[in-house]
């Protein structure tokens, strides 16, 4: 019973991994884009961050795996898992980059501006050191409520860890011992999760102050 959880749980680790990954990057240019004074970025930026904070993850993952289909995309289904996962939370994710960016005291921007640095000289050197460390819990949290979400992608034959988990209850009829395992696996992940995000943590406050000092 075992080994074919660990097996859910390697394609469930894989896939919210991945998923992190890209939920970063399109965090953290739909939240710096939606700030953008150009209107051509800002807003396609906010449309996508309220549709996919507007809708249900599951019924865009049907839209993605079943309906692009019919308009000529086809996608493998751990791929729409992947894609959808990370769009879903990369929308959540723009929000927490907006207001880490915009929690920057302005005196900082001006301190940039009086050193003549660019605009990208600013964000890259100046915002974004200052605005990391305050996007870590909230990302934290939201890399967690990724990988519960990672579940629904059973819903389109993924073998993850709660597919397995469905396929030996219906074997073996063993509901409480499978779902208690999957309970404990799941747990475990986000516990390194926890884990990870704190150290990040620890490490930017500690980046923080020798920049201070």
């Amino acid at each position: 019973m075992l080994l074919p959880l660990l097996r859910g749980l390697a394609v469930t680790v894989q896939l919210t991994l991945g998923a992190v990954a890209l939920a970063v990057v399109i965090a953290l240019a739909a939240g710096l884009a939606r700030m953008s004074p150009r209107r051509a970025l800002a807003w396609p930026a906010a449309v996508y961050i309220e549709v996919f904070r507007g809708t249900s993850a599951l019924v865009q993952l049907f839209w993605f795996y079943f309906v692009l289909p019919f308009f000529g995309i086809e996608l493998p289904a751990f791929a729409a898992g992947m894609l959808v996962l990370a769009l879903n939370t990369g929308a959540y994710g723009a929000e927490v980059v907006r207001g880490a960016v915009l929690a920057v005291p302005r005196g900082q921007l001006d301190a940039a501006a009086a050193l003549n640095l660019s605009h990208w000289q600013t964000l890259w050197r100046v915002v974004l050191p200052q605005a990391f460390p305050a996007m870590l819990p909230p990302g934290g949290n939201l890399a967690i409520e990724l990988l519960k979400n990672s579940a629904l992608v059973s819903l389109i034959t993924i073998t993850e860890l709660t597919f397995t988990a469905q396929l030996l209850r219906a074997e073996t009829l063993r509901s409480a011992e499978i779902f208690g395992v999957v309970l404990v696996l799941y747990f475990g992940v986000a516990l390194c999760i926890t884990a990870g995000v704190r150290r990040l943590e620890r490490r930017a406050a500690r980046g923080l102050e020798r920049g201070v000092a």
